[in-house]
């Protein structure tokens, strides 16, 4: 079963971010804390979105996607960027990844979003093969470009004055 997430999840959903970052090779990099995904998934002005994954007889999180909104120049349209996807090892095989792939694609298709795009790991072939098996297009001639921690703040020192404050959404 493929459903919304609820912040009664916000523990399971940490753990899963966790396991996945372990399965990455970057468990170090897994900092999020749980108020800061309650408020990122539930709060005043949501900056994502999660689905679940759930066996329906015990209810037990499987998996989970976590996405959210992007905006096409060239399309004019929003899209939707997918930030994690992870099942559970002992789960896999069974469905839950396509379904909740499925699942988000029926919220672009519902919201007349023309793109869903994400990031894939060049060396996680079995997650590669799958996406291709699903008619993923892979777009090698684009390179992720990634600013943070100390050069982030030595760029952001240099930003001209700006008349107006300008805040992020």
């Amino acid at each position: 079963m493929i459903r919304a997430a609820t912040v009664d999840d916000i523990a399971e959903i940490r753990a899963m971010i966790r396991e996945l970052a372990d399965y990455e090779r970057a468990a170090e990099q897994a900092r999020a804390t749980e108020k800061q995904l309650r408020e990122a998934l539930f709060g005043a002005h949501p900056a994502a979105f999660a689905l679940i994954a759930e066996d329906e007889e015990t209810g037990q999180a499987l998996g989970f996607a976590l996405w959210f909104p992007r905006f096409s120049t060239w399309t004019g349209t929003r899209g939707m960027h997918l930030e994690d996807l992870y099942v559970r090892p002992h789960a896999r095989g069974g469905g839950h990844g396509k379904a909740l792939l499925a699942s988000l694609a029926a919220i672009c298709h519902q919201n007349g979003y023309e793109r869903f795009e994400w990031w894939v790991l060049a060396w996680n072939k079995p997650t590669i093969d799958f996406y291709k098996s699903l008619g993923v297009e892979l777009l090698d001639e684009w390179t992720v470009c990634r600013l943070s921690g100390e050069p982030l703040v030595e760029l952001a020192a240099q930003a001209p004055p700006v008349l107006t404050q300008v805040r992020a959404l």
